[in-house]
């Protein structure tokens, strides 16, 4: 799992809850403790995804373009994160001689597409609306 992921659910769900559902990305970043140009990079995502708007200029910044309810966290997975689970390397040599050594590149590959498939599943099951709604119901609690 990646950072801009994270970056993205946390971004979202801040727009959620603002009552004008703007922010800028000095706002956003001071809010998620991270870098602007890091929240840049993930909010330009999001606006190529169809899931935030932007405006320019004084006041400007970010704004949520779907309603919470209807954006699941697997719609960010696939824009931000999908296959983000399998490693950049794994073990073992295809050219092997060894039945485990050759192999085990292949079978690990079916593991994290399988992980990835779940992962994304349980995802749909998540909206932006449900997350706001879990911090809102955590704050009053």
């Amino acid at each position: 799992m990646n950072s801009e992921f994270v970056i993205a659910v946390h971004s979202l769900v801040l727009l959620a809850h603002r009552p004008d559902g703007m922010a800028s990305s000095e706002e956003i970043a001071t809010n998620v403790c991270t870098n602007p140009v890091r929240v840049r990079k993930v909010m330009s995502c999001l606006r190529k995804n169809g899931f935030v708007d932007t405006r320019e200029g004084s006041g400007g910044g970010y704004r949520l373009s779907r309603e919470p309810d209807n954006v699941t966290l697997a719609d960010i997975y696939r824009a931000l994160a999908s296959g983000s689970l399998a490693p950049s390397w794994c073990s073992g040599d295809p050219e092997s001689d060894c039945m485990v050594g050759s192999n085990m590149g292949n079978v690990m590959n079916a593991v994290f597409c399988g992980a990835d498939q779940q992962l994304e599943t349980y995802f749909e099951s998540i909206t932006i609306g449900r997350m706001l709604s879990s911090i809102t119901a955590t704050a009053k609690g």
